[in-house]
């Protein structure tokens, strides 16, 4: 199975995905670029607070970084923004839970206080539910490429139904239309 061939290139849920990746990465993207503006040194744990997050210069570099790769497949969009969505979802939700047996130690280097956890956990859950949005659920309707793509058997045979029904139904329909002979 190939990603690319998952999603028609025009459907509606590629819009879903370049909006949550755009509005993810942009909003990772300022919280970096004002952790720069600070002036914050790479390792510093001393708790300087952006927009209610501690942070410092690694942090800010790597939200610059996630950021820039979540506006990247934004502006690709398509199946590679749903799939980059879901893994840096996911990425956020281990980090936050990693993060939150760090809190207070020596090995909390990225300076994560309990607000930090907290958005890393919301942010994760954000990033992955437009990353899935379409693609799993359990009542994906039978018009869906991504349950077309599960059940290509039940697929086809909804397929050859709906050109029988039109085929026929379009039989009927020139037949009633016709017009009779002139005598």
């Amino acid at each position: 199975m190939r990603l690319r061939d998952e999603l028609p290139v025009d459907h509606p849920l590629a819009r879903v995905y370049r909006i949550g990746a755009a509005l993810c990465g942009l909003l990772l993207l300022v919280f970096g670029c004002l952790g720069f503006a600070g002036s914050l040194d790479s390792f510093d744990t001393d708790g300087q607070q952006i927009a209610g997050l501690s942070t410092n210069g690694l942090l800010s570099t790597i939200s610059v970084i996630v950021g820039l790769l979540l506006l990247g497949a934004a502006v690709v969009g398509g199946n590679l923004a749903s799939s980059v969505n879901i893994v840096v979802g996911v990425l956020f939700v281990l980090s936050g839970f990693v993060h939150l047996f760090l809190v207070g130690r020596s090995g909390n280097i990225l300076d994560f206080g309990m607000s930090n956890v907290i958005f890393s956990f919301l942010m994760g859950l954000l990033i992955m539910t437009f990353g899935m949005y379409g693609r799993v659920s359990g009542g994906l309707p039978h018009d869906n490429p991504y349950w077309r793509r599960r059940h290509p058997d039940q697929a086809a045979r909804e397929n050859d139904a709906r050109s029988r029904i039109a085929v026929g139904g379009a039989a009927r329909v020139s037949a009633l239309t016709a017009r009779p002979p002139e005598r």
